[in-house]
């Protein structure tokens, strides 16, 4: 998709892939893309009148939380700031990547099935009791959710995205460590998120901290 936006591919184009031999997550993870999950990708162009763009973050988990909690035989939560888990266990990710005015918002969802031996518990929709789940109809749903999540965060800006991802996120309250980009650790608790998307930890002292970007670790 990254490479169609340098070709001029259009805001709201999407791809599918029935399987990925280059998956990747955040924080420079790979992603195992066997046959018989959902893997895609949507082209947002930036316009001049957009909230700030990490905040599509917020967007695409308030769409994959919406298709994925009917679904699912328990509690699905979003993870700041944009993984899906169920029970706690994952099952979605999603990963922005930007070209000038062009975010590609790759999502990842595990439908049939989900990788073994990892640092954190995993799940997919078929162990969650949704047999039935078809990727071609998640897929054509997701892409509805995703443009009516767009089109409010695009109309009214951030506080409706904000409001509503608050919603279905971890507790305040919540224990959670964040291992930052530089490699230093912060623990504390989930306070909220501020205007910007940030997620905002309180710390053990009482203070506050805004984390811009990390891996997050529920405790």
């Amino acid at each position: 998709m990254l490479a169609l936006a340098g070709e001029g591919a259009t805001d709201g184009s999407w791809l599918r892939a029935g399987r990925q031999t280059g998956g990747k997550g955040r924080m420079g993870r790979s992603w195992e893309s066997p046959d018989g999950n959902l893997y895609c990708s949507t082209l947002v162009r930036l316009q001049p009148t957009d909230a700030l763009p990490h905040t599509l973050a917020l967007v695409a988990a308030n769409a994959v939380h919406a298709l994925v909690a009917p679904l699912c035989a328990g509690q699905a939560r979003i993870k700041w700031p944009n993984d899906i888990l169920v029970d706690g266990a994952k099952i979605a990710g999603i990963l922005l990547e930007r070209a000038s005015d062009a975010i590609v918002v790759g999502i990842g969802i595990n439908v049939r099935g989900h990788p073994d031996g990892l640092d954190r518990p995993v799940t997919s929709l078929a162990a969650q009791g949704a047999d039935d789940a078809r990727t071609s109809e998640l897929y054509e749903r997701l892409a509805q959710l995703f443009t009516h999540w767009l089109s409010i965060w695009r109309a009214q800006g951030l506080d409706p995205i904000r409001t509503h991802w608050l919603l279905n996120a971890h507790p305040t309250g919540t224990p959670m460590r964040v291992v930052q980009p530089d490699g230093e650790e912060v623990a504390g608790t989930f306070d909220t998120l501020d205007r910007q998307g940030m997620l905002i930890l309180r710390l053990a002292n009482g203070q506050s901290r805004a984390i811009h970007a990390g891996d997050i670790i529920l405790s």
